[in-house]
Formats: C-alpha cells, structure tokens, sequence
C-alpha cells in the first residue's frame, strides 16, 4: 500500500512535467497544488522514517517545479 501511494504521487509528479513541457502553466500550478495537499496529507499521516525521507524528496522536487511554473508564467 505505502508503494501505491507513492506511485500514484509520482505519476501526478510526471503529469506536472508533462504540462510544464507543453507550456500550459496555469495547469500545471493546478496540478501541483492538488499534488501539495496530498503530500501534506502523506506527512501528517507517516511515521515511518522511510516515508518521511520519501515525502521530503518530492518536497524538493515539488518546489523546483514550482519555481520552473513561475518562470514559464514571466515567459507569457
């Protein structure tokens, strides 16, 4: 179960990747938002050290893909 859930936050992260790549920006803030929450909830919700450095990664990764949104947004 705690390998689904992962999965399915990594095909949501490749989808933010994919909407990035097509330049739709408004999207893939939207998608990276509703991704947000669920690693919010993810952490709220995990103990196990494994998880924590799991969700921590796609922390990193979540803010750079914020910050590629923002510069496709100044490009517009």
């Amino acid at each position: 179960m705690e390998n689904d859930k992962f999965a399915l936050l990594k095909n949501s992260v490749q989808e933010i990747i994919d909407l990035i790549a097509a330049k739709n920006a408004k999207e893939a803030n939207n998608k990276l938002v509703e991704v947000s929450d669920q690693l919010d909830d993810f952490l709220d919700f995990s103990d196990e050290d494994e998880d924590l450095i799991e969700i921590s990664k796609y922390q990193v990764l979540l803010n750079q893909l914020h910050q590629r949104i923002i510069s496709l947004n100044g490009q517009a």
